[in-house]
């Protein structure tokens, strides 16, 4: 893969179950573990990345026709322990979109369902991702710092 599609964040233990994540740009997120710090916990950080990658899909396809003059985003779904260990079940996006009186907001307003498909079946590559599944590899560095060089 090139070093064009690659994307990355770092993860520092800042706290007791709390961690700073720093993207290559210099921009910081908290998280948690839901005790009584407002971090987000790392399920409802998932949830933000998903509701986050289809709101930027659809205010961007939408914006070609009206500029939104509300725009909200709920994302959710159920914790479940079962035979798979813990997992999401019931992932569900519900957008409540507003657009203004007039030409322009109604074609926005009959286009939204189509830019909403288009984020979930082929734009947004982190609902995307979850619905196709993906391996993930799980390494640990050498703790005497020994590169094998």
């Amino acid at each position: 893969m090139s070093d064009e599609s690659l994307r990355s964040i770092t993860l520092t233990k800042i706290g007791d179950a709390r961690f700073k994540a720093t993207n290559s740009r210099g921009g910081d997120t908290f998280m948690g573990n839901g005790g009584e710090d407002p971090d987000f916990t790392p399920v409802e950080m998932l949830l933000a990345a998903i509701a986050g990658c289809s709101a930027i899909d659809v205010d961007l396809i939408t914006a070609k026709r009206a500029a939104s003059t509300g725009f909200e985003v709920s994302a959710e779904g159920h914790k479940v322990r079962d035979d798979d260990g813990n997992h999401l079940t019931g992932l569900r996006l519900t957008f409540d979109v507003a657009f203004p009186e007039g030409a322009e907001g109604d074609a926005a307003r009959e286009f939204l369902p189509r830019a909403l498909a288009m984020s979930r079946d082929r734009l947004c590559t982190v609902s995307r991702t979850v619905q196709l599944g993906a391996d993930i590899t799980y390494d640990v560095t050498d703790p005497s710092g020994d590169t094998g060089a």
